[in-house]
């Protein structure tokens, strides 16, 4: 009798779940509404295809400049594995970073990477911060209630 009861019950919300569906006018929805006083983000960045990190900075940007969000977010870029490229000195990207790092962006590298690939602080950005696994940052933000991120 339970394998009945289940198939009705799934019949049963199969066919109200549609009829529940509001329709919304698309001109009226301006998207949800940020009713907390605060949010936290952390961005993940593990790869260096060019247009990938221009997009996650690009993406942190922007959410700084939702004004649903106006002095409410917390953010922070953990960078590991081949996005250490973004990183880099010679990326090109010192000048975003800098202007996300004056808005609160935390930007932080991991340790582990710079070890696995050899890499020196010398060869990043000096105002970069630095956590001894990316993964285990995220981890951490994450179970500390932070949105994360993987473009």
């Amino acid at each position: 009798m339970k394998p009945l009861q289940t198939l009705l019950m799934t019949v049963f919300i199969g066919l109200t779940l549609p009829a529940m569906a509001q329709k919304i006018d698309p001109a009226s929805f301006h998207g949800a509404s940020a009713t907390k006083a605060h949010y936290r983000a952390a961005y993940q960045l593990d790869t260096d295809e060019e247009n990938k990190i221009k997009g996650t900075l690009r993406n942190i940007q922007n959410a700084l400049d939702d004004p649903r969000l106006k002095g409410k977010l917390e953010l922070e870029l953990v960078v590991h594995g081949a996005g250490v490229a973004a990183f880099r000195k010679e990326s090109g990207n010192e000048e975003m970073l800098k202007k996300l790092q004056d808005r609160g962006v935390i930007l932080a590298m991991c340790e582990n990477t710079m070890r696995e690939r050899k890499i020196t602080k010398e060869e990043l950005f000096p105002f970069l911060s630095y956590v001894p696994s990316g993964n285990g940052e995220l981890i951490i933000r994450g179970q500390e209630g932070w949105t994360i991120i993987h473009p």
